[in-house]
């Protein structure tokens, strides 16, 4: 996306972008407006009330969870979802769940931990990692069956710090090391047992040590 603004962006989800309207009155934002809002501008919304209309495209957030963001760009503030524009699914403590970890594509197996008043729900995944306040709308129902088909879903996660094997420049042959940073974009850089360092190597030439020969081929 190139906006208007000069500002560029990358790799945008279309579930993040909408047509311009011609009209676009009902787009506008007002002081006391329920909404919703990317804070620090991540890729997560958060519930809160616009406090101030600063008059030049920006706003200041008063969040549901009490923190307050100033100056915040119209782009990354969207209207308060309805009841009736959501799916309506709730979940209870104890259902099994797929969610998208840090708001990923990919759905991993869990179960609901605990739910909040504001519709977010904390996950306890079957992996061991947790995550709190996940939207609902990155939550769903654990389907007949799928338990099994996804289990090795959720072993393909690396962490910092992991011991794994990796193949070196992709020449075909392992070598043990360890993750020492997650690029974010299922990238890693490895730290080699043997000294050796490489950076931006892709998921599908590391697996994780005991994690079977092919844990991470998809």
């Amino acid at each position: 996306i190139a906006y208007d603004d000069g500002e560029r962006e990358t790799r945008v989800e279309a579930k993040l972008i909408r047509s311009k309207d011609g009209g676009g009155s009902s787009d506008k934002l007002r002081e006391g407006d329920e909404i919703e809002a990317r804070y620090r501008g991540r890729e997560k919304y958060y519930k809160g009330t616009i406090s101030r209309d600063r008059g030049d495209g920006t706003y200041d957030i008063a969040y549901d969870d009490g923190e307050r963001e100033t100056r915040v760009e119209g782009r990354l503030i969207r209207a308060k979802e309805s009841s009736s524009s959501s799916s309506g699914e709730k979940f209870y403590l104890g259902d099994k769940v797929d969610a998208r970890y840090r708001g990923r594509e990919k759905y991993y197996p869990g179960k609901v931990g605990r739910a909040h008043a504001d519709g977010t729900y904390d996950i306890d995944y079957d992996d061991g990692e947790k995550e709190t306040r996940v939207e609902e709308r990155l939550i769903r129902k654990r389907e007949r069956g799928s338990s099994r088909s996804r289990s090795r879903g959720a072993d393909d996660r690396l962490s910092e710090g992991d011991k794994v094997e990796a193949d070196y420049r992709g020449r075909g042959k392992f070598y043990p090391g360890k993750i020492t940073r997650d690029r974010g974009d299922d990238t890693y850089d490895i730290s080699y047992d043997d000294g050796e360092r490489e950076i931006r190597v892709a998921k599908r030439l590391i697996r994780k040590i005991g994690g079977g020969s092919d844990s991470f081929r998809e």
